[in-house]
């Protein structure tokens, strides 16, 4: 047998006849489909984490049931995401864990310690008032009165024929009047310091006298270069003169 357990909302609006016909229309398809409940737990109304369908709040109900296999449970969970009386729902399938911790559960064994010991504290928290011991009255201190001394007469006889002698009161030692502060002379004036001559004007170097170009050199007259014909010119030339001497 596998063991599960469904958990759903439904809708605070309804009716309370109409909310426990919901969650008893699930409860008899679970044993139609040949399912074992083995506890209905009826939560009661709670406030939700966050609104579901604009609703703040809503009835719980936790089913637990055994089933020889889990063919029903693909249409089981879709009747119940198609009823719109519902907000939520969650089927879990509780393995030995599961199974032990809801039967501790509605045995009382869990939450029980913590409700005695809740219990407990406002219990402590009381302390025992303690009977205070009666106070002791203390009798104050009598006091005891001196009795006086008795003058006889003889003792005042004598005390009146003593000469008396009188107390000079000794003169009191005059007073040093303190010496005038001496006069503080005071520091000389410091001398003007000396400013520094203003330094004399750094005479500037004269300018450097202009550097004669040298002249341009004189222009070597080239020889003249006698060409043959030239020699031919002056040869027949030469024997001109000579024949006008020979006819003279």
């Amino acid at each position: 047998m596998k063991n599960y357990e469904v958990t759903f909302i439904v809708d605070p609006v309804l009716s309370g006849d109409e909310i426990e016909a919901t969650a008893q229309t699930y409860v008899d398809y679970l044993q139609k489909v040949g399912c074992h409940i083995v506890h209905i737990d009826k939560m009661g109304l709670r406030t939700l984490a966050y609104e579901i369908k604009r609703r703040s709040s809503g009835v719980y109900y936790c089913v637990e049931f055994q089933s020889p296999n889990g063919e029903f449970m693909d249409d089981f969970e879709l009747s119940l995401r198609r009823d719109e009386r519902l907000l939520r729902f969650l089927t879990v399938f509780l393995d030995k864990f599961g199974v032990k911790y809801n039967d501790d559960k509605r045995k009382g064994l869990i939450g029980k310690k913590k409700k005695s010991s809740a219990e407990a504290a406002p219990a402590a928290a009381k302390p025992v008032a303690a009977q205070a011991p009666a106070a002791v009255k203390k009798e104050a201190p009598v006091a005891v009165e001196e009795e006086a001394p008795v003058v006889t007469e003889q003792e005042f006889a004598a005390a009146a024929e003593a000469p008396r002698v009188e107390e000079i009161p000794e003169a009191a030692p005059p007073v040093e009047e303190p010496e005038a502060a001496s006069i503080v002379e005071e520091p000389e004036a410091a001398s003007p310091v000396e400013e520094p001559e203003a330094a004399s004007p750094v005479e500037e170097p004269e300018a450097a006298s202009v550097v004669e170009e040298p002249e341009a050199a004189s222009i070597v007259e080239e020889p003249e270069i006698e060409t043959p014909e030239m020699v031919e010119v002056e040869a027949s030339g030469a024997d001109t003169a000579e024949e006008e001497k020979e006819v003279q």
